[in-house]
Formats: C-alpha cells, sequence, structure tokens
C-alpha cells in the first residue's frame, strides 16, 4: 500500500494546466479517491461553497492549486481581482480545512511572492527582504499570504500546512491565450503562426534582458506530489530546475525549434518583469528528495508538438 492509497485528497485547480498533472501523478502513485472541484460547481472565493465542498469531497489531504493568474499584461489589467480572489480562495480553505481536523493542506505558492531584486539564485530565506515585482506584486503578495496563515496555524493550532513556490511552468496544456498566457506558450504561438502567415518579424515585450527559470510541468506534479507525502516542516520550498536563461535567448531557442525564420524585435515600451528568476532548489533536494528530472529542450519540443497537434 502506498502513501496515497487510502487517502481522500481534493486537488483544487485539478482540471488545469498544472492539476491535470498533479492529478494523474497522485493515480500513478495508488491514490484512488481524488476529487475535483470545478468552478462552475465550486466558486472557490466565496465561504459558502468551500464550505459544501468540504462536505462533499471530506478530504484527509487537500491540495491547493486554484488561482486567478496570467502573464505581465493579466496582472496589469486585474491587480484588484488576483489580489481578493487569490486570498480569500487560500485563507478560507485552509480556514476550513483547520476547523474540520484535516491531515495536512499543501499551498502552492508563487515565485512572484519574491522580492523585485532578491540575490540569485533565489532562498527561500530572502522571500521577506523587499517588495516584489510592481506588476505581479497583488498576486504575489496574496499567495505568500498562505504562507503566514500556514505558520500562525501551526504554531497556535498544530496544523499541518506546507509551502511550495514553484517556479515558470510549462508544457503540454498550457495556457496559449494570447491575452492571458505565460512568455513561453506565448513565444510559441508567435512564432508558429508568423511562419505559418510568412510574416517577417515576430514583436516581443521588453528588451529581452530579464532571465527566467523554467520546470517542465510534470516535473512540478511530481515534486508537490512528493512533498505532499514526505514533507512536514513550516519553511516554504522552492520548485524548480536551478537553471536560468534569458528571455532573449529563449526566444532564440523558441523560434529555432518551430522553425521561423524571420526577425525578432523587442518593443522596449513595454515592462520587461523582474530582472532575474532563478531559485536556490537544495532544500527540496534536502527535504523530500526532489531533482527535476525534464531536460529544458526536450520539453520545448514536447510543448511545441502538443501546441501544432491541438491547433492543426
Amino acid at each position: 500500500m502506498s502513501f496515497w492509497s487510502h487517502k481522500r485528497v481534493t486537488v483544487t485547480g485539478g482540471a488545469g494546466f498544472l492539476g491535470s498533472f498533479v492529478v494523474e501523478t497522485l493515480r500513478q502513485q495508488g491514490c484512488r479517491e481524488i476529487f475535483v472541484p470545478r468552478s462552475r460547481d465550486y466558486d472557490l472565493v466565496e465561504m459558502a461553497a468551500i464550505k459544501r465542498l468540504y462536505e462533499d469531497a471530506r478530504p484527509d489531504i487537500v491540495i491547493h492549486l486554484a488561482a486567478q493568474v496570467g502573464g505581465i499584461g493579466a496582472n496589469r489589467a486585474n491587480p484588484g481581482k488576483f489580489f481578493y480572489d487569490n486570498a480569500m480562495m487560500g485563507i478560507q480553505l485552509m480556514e476550513e480545512g483547520r476547523l474540520r481536523g484535516i491531515e495536512k493542506f499543501v499551498a502552492i505558492g508563487t515565485v512572484c511572492s519574491y522580492p523585485k531584486h532578491t540575490a540569485v539564485p533565489f532562498q527561500e530565506d530572502s522571500l521577506w527582504d523587499g517588495y516584489p515585482e510592481e506588476t505581479n506584486a497583488p498576486y504575489g503578495l496574496a499567495k505568500k499570504m498562505l504562507l503566514v496563515q500556514g505558520q500562525a496555524y501551526r504554531d497556535q493550532y498544530g496544523f499541518n500546512s506546507i509551502f511550495l513556490l514553484p517556479v515558470n511552468l510549462y508544457g503540454p496544456g498550457d495556457n496559449f491565450d494570447p491575452e492571458s498566457s505565460h512568455v513561453i506558450p506565448a513565444l510559441i504561438r508567435k512564432c508558429v503562426e508568423a511562419k505559418h502567415a510568412e510574416k517577417p518579424e515576430i514583436v516581443c515585450w521588453g528588451d529581452g534582458t530579464p532571465t527566467r527559470e523554467f520546470l517542465y510541468v510534470e516535473d512540478c506534479a511530481q515534486a508537490i506530489v512528493m512533498a505532499g507525502e514526505k514533507y512536514g516542516g513550516a519553511d516554504p520550498v522552492n520548485i524548480g530546475a536551478g537553471r536560468e536563461i534569458s528571455i532573449k535567448a529563449l526566444a532564440e531557442q523558441i523560434a529555432d525549434l518551430t522553425g521561423f525564420k524571420g526577425q525578432i524585435t523587442w518593443d522596449k515600451s513595454k515592462p520587461n518583469g523582474q530582472p532575474r528568476r532563478c531559485l536556490d532548489t537544495s532544500r527540496a533536494r534536502q527535504r523530500f528528495g526532489f531533482s527535476a528530472k525534464t531536460d529544458f529542450s526536450d520539453g520545448l519540443k514536447k510543448t511545441i508538438d502538443w501546441y501544432l497537434s491541438v491547433k492543426s
């Protein structure tokens, strides 16, 4: 019997990009009772819906992935909504879980919680060293409140809540909507569409100098399930690959993999976002044995192949 085989697990956001891989990983680990609330049935911003969710699912463990999230443009357009929805979902889910005596609450944070000018690689102890990058600060701070809440509940109530900080994710099933997608799917779509339309150039935001770290979605799902089983500490834990790449180099690599031969033009009137992002991933290795496995180029190829398969 695996750890998960006799657990009732609720995965908020389990029908989404990351969530679908977490659900599949749980199934592979022998979990037979997985409840995935859908937004049309449970508005997790509302406490009444959260109470009904707990009544219906009766979970032992809650993995909270649900979020209002997007790229720089979506964050700039929706700062109030992103703050309120993310804060209310997480705070109320954890409180109701405490009241019902669940075994564990796995809170998924975001790399956007880190201060704008964090020393690279980001270490978890730097989380409180400054204010996040302005364009995504409301979202990042709303998520970081789950760390504060979990630690406070652990101190006062003995509640077992853990807090994980995934870096930027990518992979098959990602959001390719040009209004809300993150950088990898946005660049893939731009390159594929420009190649198909024989356009001479694509235009990208910023100047290409910021760096980012990317984690393949299957690796992240594996880390979450491993932490859900093996980690029970109060300290936040980074989940990443430990490698960074400039946005300029990323755009060039995606252009090459998609076969786009045109010019990449940078619109410097648009924001760059945080200057650098790369995580120190040693704590995840030490606390529950996670290391990313997927080669970045291989992950990009799988993501591009998936997008081409669903687009055609």
